[in-house]
């Protein structure tokens, strides 16, 4: 894996000093660490005779907790180093005694100092490429603002760009679509009217789920009062049966296609960034959520020159109207992985289909089995919006399975979860594969009934778990709305790891700030770094082993690509961190904190925090993850799926 422009600019990681150790200190560990190595793991790391003994080492990591993921001994205590080969595999995993015997003249040692090696994180739900778009405008950063004060700060936005009047587009990210004040106060497209500008004005809500347009941008797209709704969209509209400006889900297209992309180097270069900053949050592996077209165009210029740090699945979208038409939905996926197969770094085999949409107040566009309730607890008849049926599911599933492509669905409410397993049901009688690994995604409401299913299917249970905390997303949004019963099944991971289900992590970045390992403490003590309290502790907190192997193993897995990656054994390629602290012993609270001092790619370091490529990337994280977040119950939807691709 190459290593990018920015970081190649430094001097190479491995040769300066305080990180790393002098080649003779591999030897230099108390006798205390001298232990025989038994098990698995061990018959991997010890000396397969001459060959292997003298074989020389490109990279030694001494004096460090090596958590391997290996479903045998995934925490042995003698394993304490690590030796990667030329080749960016790892040559062997053990105590000192057997790795120094890697060191060579020319090898690079490392003292951990006592911090955690382990396999990179693997994130298998997230949007790094829209994190990259996203980073080129401004944002309202979910804010709540009266109707004056949202003017003042888009008034600031058009002088920043004054150079782009009369014509050009005014796009700003992060938009409250509920945080209008006084509470209450509809968008309305006069307000933005308002404004001392001719230009079209786009605001994209921080929910993924709504836009608001001005005037001028309703004219470009031709939006009028005659206009009909597109399939699993809305125009909303006034008493007047006007455009009010306001556009929901798959809506959103009438517009936002009329917006010019941002220049492709432009784009290229923040997205290297914001890669960047994913090495050096320690992810080695994405899933890409959403992909079409453009995004692949973005990941193949990356590779061309040589700024694509991770492996990249792209999971490629199936809109919903494409959902009734399998063949002409495999032929659409089959021309795409046809057109980039070749993009280095780049991995296909799975498609992307969008079930329901979110379930906070006042959204409540996740599908759920009973209705929702009012503001008083008495049942609706509003039971969601299920934008593919089981049965358009189940023959979309058969046709790509038939063929040997994954399925990863969006589901955040029972009903969705529900319809991607009855899906999944009908394609393996269909095909009989069982191999294939398909994957619900979110499951922030799972019916009971549902749990023992995933196993029996072998489906993926891919979860967000830095969601998982009691906050005003979990309690103020959606308990009211869903009552206590239906309430303590979110975000069941315990309940199907109990029940066998194979259990996966990410991020859904830039949904909310990249924070791995804030992330993988939750999964643990479901509180995380802002919770008000724990969200079902007791219930579904995973264990401290559990969570960091669902975010590597796990996810693997998930990805297919387990026999490559996820664990720290002789014969995998090198894709691993190292932390400044012990994750496998330290206080669970502590786990969000970690740095990441170095991180690996197929043995090339992508990531090294002290050089200054690597110091710049990791202050970036910092100050994303101290972003503002939504506090008041009125602007809960703010902060969810801003990027979740359903517009």
């Amino acid at each position: 894996m190459p290593q990018s422009s920015e970081a190649s600019a430094q001097p190479s990681p491995l040769s300066r000093r305080g990180l790393l150790a002098a080649a003779g200190a591999a030897g230099a560990v108390g006798a205390a660490s001298l232990v025989t190595a038994a098990g698995p793991a061990a018959a991997a790391s010890s000396p397969a005779g001459p060959a292997s003994r003298r074989r020389s080492a490109a990279l030694v990591v001494h004096n460090a907790r090596v958590f391997t993921g290996t479903s045998a001994h995934p925490t042995r205590h003698e394993a304490v180093a690590v030796a990667v080969g030329r080749d960016g595999r790892i040559l062997a995993v053990g105590p000192d005694a057997v790795v120094k015997r890697h060191v060579g003249r020319d090898t690079d040692v490392v003292d951990a100092a006592g911090g955690t090696v382990m396999s990179g994180i693997h994130d298998g739900h997230a949007h790094p490429m829209d994190a990259a778009s996203r980073s080129l405008r401004p944002s309202l950063a979910g804010a709540e603002q009266t109707v004056e004060e949202l003017r003042k700060t888009l008034t600031g936005f058009l002088k920043d760009s004054a150079e782009q009047e009369p014509d050009g587009w005014l796009v700003v990210e992060d938009w409250n679509p509920v945080g209008l004040l006084p509470h209450g106060t509809a968008p309305h497209h006069t307000m933005l009217d308002a404004l001392p500008t001719r230009r079209p004005i786009a605001l994209r809500g921080g929910d993924g789920h709504n836009l608001w347009a001005n005037q001028r941008a309703l004219d470009i797209a031709k939006i009028t009062a005659s206009t009909p709704d597109p399939v699993g969209g809305k125009i909303v509209k006034g008493p007047d049966g006007k455009p009010t400006g306001v556009l929901k889900d798959d809506a959103q297209p009438l517009v936002s296609r009329h917006i010019p992309e941002p220049d492709e180097t432009r784009l290229a270069d923040a997205a290297a960034k914001i890669l960047a900053e994913a090495a050096a949050s320690g992810v080695t592996t994405f899933m890409e959520a959403v992909v079409g077209r453009d995004e692949l165009k973005l990941y193949q210029r990356l590779a061309e020159s040589d700024r694509l740090l991770q492996r990249i699945v792209p999971a490629l979208r199936v809109d919903t109207d494409m959902t009734k038409d399998p063949a002409a939905a495999l032929a659409y996926a089959n021309k795409l992985r046809a057109d980039f197969r070749d993009v280095r770094g780049l991995r296909f085999g799975t498609v992307k289909v969008f079930l329901d949409g979110v379930i906070e107040y006042p959204a409540q566009t996740a599908a759920l089995l009973q209705p929702y309730l009012d503001k008083d607890g008495r049942p609706t008849d509003h039971r969601g919006d299920l934008y593919v049926s089981a049965a358009d599911y189940g023959r979309l599933s058969a046709a790509f399975n038939a063929e040997g492509w994954q399925m990863h669905a969006h589901a955040i409410g029972d009903r969705a979860v529900r319809t991607s397993l009855d899906g999944y049901a009908y394609a393996l009688r269909k095909t009989g594969r069982r191999d294939l690994r398909n994957t619900t995604a979110h499951l922030q409401l799972v019916d009971p009934a549902d749990l023992p299913r995933f196993a029996a299917l072998g489906v993926v249970a891919c979860m967000q778990l830095q969601w998982a905390a009691r906050n005003t997303w979990t309690m103020d949004a959606l308990l009211p709305y869903i009552g206590a019963r239906r309430h303590r099944w979110q975000y069941p991971a315990r309940s199907l790891r109990d029940r066998r289900a194979a259990l996966a992590g990410g991020s859904d970045w830039p949904v909310d700030p990249l924070q791995v390992w804030n992330q993988i403490r939750t999964a643990i003590d479901r509180e995380g770094m802002e919770g008000e309290g724990d969200l079902y502790r007791a219930e579904e907190g995973l264990s401290r082993t559990s969570s960091l192997l669902m975010h590597t193993m796990g996810t693997a897995r998930q990805l297919r690509s387990d026999r490559l990656t996820g664990t720290v054994e002789r014969g995998k390629a090198a894709d691993l961190v190292l932390l400044d602290r012990d994750v496998t012993r330290c206080p669970v609270a502590d786990i969000s904190s970690s740095e990441v001092r170095l991180t690996l790619v197929g043995g090339t370091v992508v990531h090294d925090a002290q050089s200054s490529a690597g110091r710049a990337a990791a202050a970036r994280v910092t100050r994303a993850a101290a972003g503002p977040r939504p506090t008041a119950y009125a602007s809960v939807h703010g902060g969810r799926h801003a990027s979740c691709g359903c517009g």
